[in-house]
């Protein structure tokens, strides 16, 4: 008889827009090859709000059981916000009241989904929770700790910090890391390396037939171009990206374009050589990447990033924020790309990059390796299934 897990996770489908969710949706797939998967999640698809847009009830997405359960409250932004600049800034031996009350709006506010697994958590041989963030993971771990499993999706910002987060960190029975920077962060500020775990990452499935001329044919782009593929965001560095694109332009005689893929929620500047696309669709972004001379991620945040290696699985090099010590761990070890502190330092990147051939192709080929070898499905469901066995 096939054991049965369930992944706790804040929203999924198709049409959720967000990696820990994307990662979450491709990992149960996987899985249900193996296990009998099932997947509790929350009616909303946007996290801005946490309104619902399903009914309640059981669905199925590419074969997966999925069982929704309404929000009962939508985000209150300007109290988050407030209560974000008051708990992030101000620490004391009190502030966990405060800090639980942060959980709460963060949401997806779901006491009903809290209340299932509760109630029927002898249904289930493994829980699996996605990303350390959320209220779903967050109350939810609390009621099967010598069951589950936490991805914790885990990097430097400022909720990781607050105090509620550190017995969190020790209630699952194992973990399971995306990058061994994530790993090697999480043991130094939860002293949690005893906890069985492993560094699992992720498979990278780069589609076949790739066709960066029906890219450029379709948005009318003949000149060569560097490509963002996420949201965009100011908390993902893209107004950084902007400030150092457009001074790049004004220093440099060149028909280099920035081309944006993903949903704004922020201003884009209006600027000729700077091209948002908005949400595209799977073809056009695998189309877009590999006919782009660099992918570009100016995040000082990341557990992994799967724009970047599905660039390097495309043979296309990397250039990201080195502030981030997990992309600068995927250069390090790839040597598929280059990392930048600064605007100079990412103007002469980007120059070495177009102009230096041997340097790029060398790149390209690395970047091939270093996914083909790293970030297979194979590779990845060995490592889940030794870990859920384990338990």
């Amino acid at each position: 008889m096939r054991k049965k897990l369930a992944f706790v996770v804040q929203r999924y489908g198709e049409e959720v827009n967000g990696g820990s969710e994307q990662y979450c949706r491709q990992v149960a797939e996987k899985l249900s090859s193996f296990y009998d998967v099932e997947v509790l999640t929350t009616c909303v698809v946007d996290y801005n709000e946490w309104k619902n847009k399903y009914k309640e009830g059981l669905y199925s997405v590419n074969g997966i059981r999925v069982r929704r359960f309404a929000v009962d409250k939508k985000r209150e932004r300007r109290a988050f916000d407030a209560l974000s600049a008051k708990v992030y800034g101000h620490r004391s031996f009190d502030n966990v009241g405060d800090e639980i009350r942060w959980m709460e709006l963060q949401g997806p506010h779901c006491p009903r989904l809290i209340d299932y697994i509760k109630y029927n958590r002898d249904k289930y041989d493994v829980f699996i929770f996605m990303t350390y963030l959320y209220y779903t993971t967050f109350f939810g771990l609390q009621q099967v700790p010598e069951k589950s499993m936490l991805i914790s999706t885990a990097h430097d910002e400022p909720p990781i910090y607050l105090d509620i987060f550190y017995p969190l960190f020790h209630l699952p029975r194992a973990m399971v890391y995306l990058t061994e920077e994530e790993k090697a962060f999480v043991n130094k500020k939860f002293n949690n390396d005893y906890k069985p775990s492993d560094v699992v990452g992720i498979g990278i499935d780069v589609p076949q037939d790739v066709n960066p001329q029906r890219f450029r044919e379709k948005h009318g782009i003949d000149d060569d171009y560097i490509v963002y593929a996420g949201r965009i965001d100011q908390s993902k560095g893209c107004d950084e990206l902007f400030e150092y694109f457009i001074r790049y332009k004004r220093e440099h005689q060149s028909n280099l374009k920035l081309v944006m893929m993903g949903k704004p929620a922020m201003d884009i500047p209006k600027h000729k050589d700077i091209l948002p696309l908005g949400f595209v669709s799977e073809e056009d972004k695998y189309d877009g990447m590999a006919g782009a001379k660099l992918l570009v991620l100016p995040s000082y945040f990341e557990s992994l990033s799967m724009s970047v290696l599905e660039s390097l699985g495309l043979g296309v090099p990397i250039l990201v924020n080195g502030r981030c010590d997990v992309l600068k761990g995927h250069c390090i070890r790839s040597n598929a790309g280059f990392y930048y502190r600064g605007y100079y330092e990412f103007a002469e990147c980007i120059n070495v990059l177009l102009k230096k051939t041997d340097i790029y192709n060398k790149m390209s080929k690395n970047g091939l390796f270093y996914v083909s070898f790293h970030y297979t499905w194979d590779r990845v469901m060995d490592k889940y299934k030794a870990l859920i066995d384990e338990l």
